[in-house]
C-alpha cells in the first residue's frame, strides 16, 4: 500500500485490498468484471486501487452477510452510485425482508419430535420436514433442530394424533404452500401496481424509501387479515356443505311441531303479477317430501315449476268453452 501524493488518496495493489479486506483476489477480479467494483487505475503495467474500491468491497462484504445475492447488490450499489442514499434503500429492503410473522422460532431435539409424534421414530419424515424447511437443523448437532414455525408444527401434530398420516400431512403442505404463494405472489403484484409502482420508476431518494418503507409497514399485516378472513367464511360455507354431504341421511329429522320452512320461490316468467318474489311458507313436511324425490338443492326449482304448471292449467281451464260432453252433468 502507498499514497498517492496528487490526490491524498491511498493506493493499493490488489494484494493489499485481498490482504485488508479478506477478499481473494479471484473475488475482487470477478466482481469487477460484474460491474460491482469499479475498474482500477492504469499505471504503467500495474493495476492501482484506492479507497473507494476499499470501501466498496467493505459494502458488498456487509451486504452479503445480510443475505443478499450478487445481483441485487449490484442493483443496490447502482441506486447509490446514481445519487440515491444507500441507508434509505437499505432502510427499505430490510424491512421487507423482516419476518412476516410474530412466531418465534425454537429448538427441539430429535427425542422430543419423536414423543410429539407418537413415539415411534421416523428418520424418512424428519428428513422430508428438513426438505420442507419445517425443519433447519442445527449446525454441528446431530439431534437438534430449529423449529421456524412452531404453530405449523403444532398442527402437523394435532392431525397426526386425528390419526393423519405423516405421509398425508407433508403432502398437503406441498399443495398448500403451492396455493399460498401463488395467493402472495399476485397480492405483491397488486399492491405493486397500485401502491409501489410510483417508487420503482427510478432509484427512490432517502424520503421515498422511507415513505415507502411506512407503506410496507402498514400492508404488512393486510395480507394475513385478508386470507384469514376468507378462509373463515370458505370453511363456514364449505364445512356446513360437507356435513350435510357426507350425512345427510343421519341427520335427525325435523320436529314434527317446527314451523313451515320458507321456500324462496322465483318470479314466473308467464303473467307476472304483484306477488313475484315473495316467499311462500310450506308445510315441513312437504318440503322433506320434496327434498327426497329431488334432492335438496332442487326443492325451489321443482316447487316453482309445479305453482307454474297449476296456473298454466287453471288459465287453459278459463280459456277453454264450457261445452256439455254427452253422459255428463253439468257443474254445480
Amino acid at each position: 500500500m502507498s499514497s498517492d501524493t496528487d490526490t491524498g488518496r491511498s493506493a493499493y495493489r490488489i494484494e493489499d485490498l485481498s490482504r485488508i479486506t479478506g477478499t481473494t483476489v479471484r473475488t475482487i477480479r470477478a466482481y469487477t468484471d460484474r460491474g460491482l467494483l469499479p475498474k482500477p487505475e492504469r499505471r504503467g503495467r500495474a493495476n492501482v486501487y484506492d479507497d473507494t474500491h476499499l470501501e466498496r468491497l467493505r459494502q458488498i462484504a456487509d451486504l452479503l452477510e445480510r443475505g443478499y445475492t450478487l445481483a441485487s447488490i449490484k442493483e443496490l450499489l447502482a441506486a447509490w452510485d446514481a445519487g440515491t442514499g444507500l441507508g434509505g434503500v437499505l432502510g427499505l429492503v430490510g424491512e421487507v425482508d423482516r419476518p412476516w410473522s410474530d412466531e418465534r422460532p425454537v429448538r427441539m431435539g430429535l427425542a422430543e419430535l419423536t414423543e410429539a409424534f407418537g413415539g415411534a421414530p421416523d428418520p424418512s419424515a424428519v428428513r422430508e420436514a428438513v426438505r420442507l424447511g419445517v425443519l433447519e437443523p442445527v449446525p454441528g448437532s446431530a439431534d437438534e433442530f430449529t423449529v421456524p414455525s412452531p404453530q405449523e408444527l403444532a398442527v402437523a401434530v394435532e392431525l397426526h394424533a386425528a390419526g393423519v398420516p405423516l405421509g398425508a400431512i407433508t403432502v398437503h403442505l406441498r399443495e398448500l404452500r403451492g396455493q399460498v404463494e401463488h395467493i402472495s405472489e399476485r397480492f405483491l403484484e397488486f399492491t405493486t401496481e397500485y401502491v409501489f409502482q410510483r417508487f420503482l420508476q427510478h432509484p427512490p431518494s432517502d424520503t421515498e424509501a422511507a415513505e415507502a418503507a411506512e407503506l410496507v409497514r402498514r400492508l404488512r399485516p393486510l395480507a394475513q387479515q385478508t386470507v384469514d378472513a376468507e378462509l373463515a367464511r370458505a370453511m363456514r360455507l364449505r364445512a356446513t356443505a360437507h356435513v350435510r354431504r357426507h350425512l345427510g341421511d343421519a341427520l335427525p329429522p325435523a320436529a314434527p311441531d317446527r314451523e313451515p320452512e320458507p321456500v324462496p320461490l322465483p318470479a314466473p316468467q308467464l303473467a307476472p303479477g304483484p306477488g313475484d318474489g315473495v316467499q311462500v311458507a310450506l308445510p315441513a313436511a312437504t318440503v322433506r317430501a320434496v327434498r327426497e324425490l329431488v334432492g335438496a338443492e332442487h326443492v325451489a326449482a321443482f316447487v316453482a315449476a309445479a305453482a307454474d304448471r297449476e296456473a298454466a292449467a287453471r288459465r287453459m281451464d278459463a280459456l277453454t268453452p264450457k261445452t256439455h260432453l254427452p253422459g255428463r252433468s253439468s257443474p254445480a
